[in-house]
Order: C-alpha cells, then sequence, then structure tokens
C-alpha cells in the first residue's frame, strides 16, 4: 500500500471534497524518507539559489527506496508535493530526485535532466538493480 490513509481523508475522497492539505500530511506522515528528501532538497534550492537540486545518495535500506519509488512514480503524489514545496520535480533511477525552481528559469535544466540523454549519462553498474 502507498498510502496510510486516515479514515477521514477516506471520507473526504468518498464525498468528492479532499483537501489537498489533509492528502499532503497524508503523504508526510506515510511516506517519511521522500518527504524528507523533497523538503530538504526544496530547502537547499531556496538557500542556495540558482534553479536546481538534487539527490545522488542512494536510500539507506529497500523500504526507503519503496517510498521514494511510490511517492515519484504517483501523478497524484508528486503533484501535491510540487504544489506544497513550489517546485518541480524529476526522477532518475532508483533514488536520484531533483528539484527545480517552478519559474522558467529552470525549464532548459529540467528538459536536460529529463532528457534521454541525461538518463544515459546517469547509469551506473551500481545501479543497475536498485
Amino acid at each position: 500500500m502507498s498510502l496510510d490513509v486516515p479514515p477521514e481523508l477516506l471520507e473526504q475522497a468518498e464525498r468528492d471534497e479532499v483537501d489537498e492539505a489533509a492528502f499532503v500530511d497524508c503523504v508526510r506522515n506515510s511516506l517519511p524518507y521522500a518527504w524528507e528528501m523533497v523538503s530538504s532538497l526544496a530547502a537547499q534550492l531556496k538557500v542556495d539559489g540558482g534553479d536546481f537540486a538534487d539527490n545522488q545518495t542512494p536510500p539507506p535500506d529497500e523500504a526507503t527506496r519503496g517510498q521514494l519509488l511510490r511517492a515519484m512514480a504517483s501523478d497524484a503524489i508528486r503533484g501535491a508535493l510540487e504544489r506544497h514545496f513550489g517546485v518541480r520535480l524529476a526522477f532518475q533511477n532508483c533514488h536520484r530526485v531533483a528539484v527545480f525552481s517552478a519559474d522558467a528559469s529552470a525549464d532548459e535544466r529540467l528538459k536536460r535532466f529529463t532528457s534521454v540523454r541525461g538518463q544515459l549519462l546517469n547509469q551506473s553498474p551500481l545501479l543497475r538493480d536498485c
């Protein structure tokens, strides 16, 4: 299961009245490793300035890797994280998450990161089974 959904949030979904802040809180509680990864990268982007911050350190274990994969693979979760932190997310391999400035200044860098060339250049035999 991707998320530990509180009964109140499920009831909201059944009534078609989901509060996005409650959904974001559900993501934070259900996927703490993924949340911390995106949160810290968004903070780094603000502190360092520029248009890009990324992580290249693999998760410490399979459970945390699974959290990251679930967060990045879900359009709803990714979109909520992007709106909450005011960034654009990109993902390569099993762990390389990047946050980009939400403004147009980062568009070219995001395009390079998510290109076929960028994916190929980010390959490593060490990441073959991640």
